[in-house]
């Protein structure tokens, strides 16, 4: 294929996730500032869009006053990629050359540096024609400029130059003097800036927004990226309002007939379901008996643990007579564990979707928010992240169980994090004293879609699985903790070796 006609017509950026933030692509015959400390991946998205070119058979020129070609050869092989078909250009005045015969022994001033340097980069443009040019970096002419005033003529000028060649140009920039951003914004036809933050503790966080893209509906705000070996990944941030679907009204139940007493019949597709409790009370073994229904009626399943080990979840799951290492083998159940610790919220958000939309799996088990949360203190706005992948599962009618777990075993409890606003099903767990035991207690808080039991009910977990028994009539204060005893002991559900 060759070059893409029409002028300001999108190119490819090489990275698809930036695609689609800018509508397509760079407008093609124009100049794009990519800005961003060292480090941030200015020159493996540079490359990136010059390798995309190459493949369309462009003509394509790099332009480098930073680093060497011998350098940018190695971050290229890092990538396994090769760089044939890309011109590259180091752009070395003799003035800032240490070979004594070519450095001037009268005259030695910026003037005559950063014309040099300047007409250089010009001269290959013309002798090259290049349709795709990157210029690494601006920071370099900034320092030889000396001056805002001098500096943006310089840019202007280049500028200018390039839109003359008819050349779609990337010009990267370090930002090594944050005076002189808006000297460059004002001149580009899109700013894109790329960030990297450290957290306290944790792998480095890396996002971009895009600053300005003239005539152009792009997307706004901070989207995650990563930089892996292959090159720079985007995840565009979820809107789920962008991902409408249309699905069958189903109802989930479970494998035990009493917990779909319990919650009017079974969960219904398109919401969510919060199993909230303190820890050990049996959240996630509820969520594994509706998970496992859902296999067997022959729909997928995703889980994404982020307490649990892949080996401790099946092991368990197993113990209570739920063996999921068939169904993961078989492909009908996929586990994934998250470090929250090195996963941004934008790269799990991807990996949700990908599962659902690709993969077209109709249970989501998160198990759990509070690990995420806690291992995400920084991450301030991590309940409209939450807001967004709750509504997008929704959308997609997805059955969403999401376990949360609350601080402290019996008595007053809290939670850090309050999802009941979203959530359109609430399972409510509880440990309470009775007969000398800690026994366990379920009931159901809402429900928006349809009815359900506003009893409280017993709850057993051994070997068989769970086991619901009947409403708690003989108790008065279960959700306390420490109940009072009105009734007979035989309203209790029996232990496991237990005479019935």
């Amino acid at each position: 294929m060759g070059p893409i006609e029409g002028d300001a017509a999108s190119i490819p950026t090489g990275v698809e996730g930036l695609d689609h933030l800018i509508a397509g692509g760079y407008a093609s015959n124009r100049a794009h500032l990519v800005e961003g400390r060292p480090g941030s991946g200015k020159t493996t998205l540079a490359m990136q869009f010059l390798l995309a070119g190459v493949e369309r058979g462009e003509r394509c020129l790099y332009i480098t006053l930073s680093e060497s070609k011998r350098e940018l050869l190695n971050v290229a092989s890092r990538h396994g990629w090769s760089l044939d078909g890309i011109e590259i250009v180091e752009v070395v005045p003799p003035e800032l050359n240490f070979d004594p015969k070519q450095q001037q022994s009268l005259v030695h001033t910026s003037d005559l540096e950063l014309g040099e340097a300047i007409r250089m980069s010009m001269a290959e443009i013309e002798r090259f024609k290049p349709n795709l040019v990157v210029f690494d970096s601006l920071s370099e002419i900034r320092l030889l400029s000396q001056g805002s005033l001098r500096y943006r003529r310089q840019v202007h000028a280049l500028r200018s130059f390039l839109l003359v060649q008819d050349t779609t140009a990337i010009l990267l920039d370090d930002l090594t003097a944050e005076a002189d951003d808006l000297n460059l914004h004002s001149l580009s036809h899109a700013v894109i800036r790329l960030e990297q933050l450290a957290p306290l503790y944790g792998g480095e966080r890396r996002r971009l927004r895009v600053i300005k893209m003239r005539g152009t509906d792009f997307r706004g705000g901070y989207h995650d990226y990563v930089i892996k070996r292959g090159g720079l990944i985007v995840y565009p941030r979820l809107v789920a309002a962008d991902h409408p679907h249309e699905f069958k009204e189903l109802r989930n139940s479970s494998s035990s007939a009493e917990l779909n007493a319990l919650v009017g019949g079974g969960l219904d597709a398109g919401t969510s379901t919060m199993l909230i409790g303190p820890s050990g009370v049996g959240k996630s073994s509820v969520a594994l008996t509706f998970l496992t229904a859902a296999i067997a009626r022959g729909e997928k399943a995703l889980i994404l643990s982020f307490d649990e080990t892949i080996s401790v979840l099946l092991r368990r799951a197993s113990g209570l007579g739920m063996p999921l290492e068939a169904h993961v083998e078989a492909g009908s159940l996929r586990v994934e564990q998250i470090d929250p610790a090195e996963v941004s919220p934008g790269e799990l958000a991807a990996m949700v979707q990908e599962a659902v939309e690709g993969e077209e799996r109709r249970l989501v088990v998160i198990d759990s928010l509070t690990g995420y949360h806690n291992a995400m203190p920084e991450e301030n706005h991590l309940l409209l992240q939450m807001h967004e992948l709750l509504t997008y599962l929704n959308n997609q009618g997805v059955t969403t169980l999401l376990i949360l777990a609350q601080h402290g075993m019996i008595g007053q409890m809290g939670s850090t994090v309050d999802l009941t606003y979203l959530s359109d099903t609430i399972l409510l767990f509880r440990t309470f004293e009775a007969e000398g035991r800690l026994r366990r207690a379920i009931s159901v808080v809402k429900k928006r879609t349809g009815g359900h039991e506003d009893s409280i009910r017993e709850l057993r977990i051994d070997s068989t699985g769970i086991r619901v028994g009947e409403p708690l009539r003989s108790f008065r204060g279960v959700m306390t903790g420490v109940p009072t005893f009105e009734g007979e002991p035989a309203t209790l559900l029996p232990s496991h070796g237990d005479d019935d």
